[in-house]
């Protein structure tokens, strides 16, 4: 089986991962907790 290590973020978190992501700081892919656009 083939899988994908993943980063789970909040929408609120989504500035700072792309920051992270400009400065090559990013281990895995990150993936938005949908859910999480109910608390925004």
């Amino acid at each position: 089986n083939i899988t994908c290590d993943v980063e789970m973020i909040r929408i609120q978190e989504i500035n700072e991962a792309y920051e992270r992501m400009l400065k090559s700081d990013v281990k895995y892919r990150f993936v938005i907790d949908m859910a999480s656009l109910r608390e925004a």
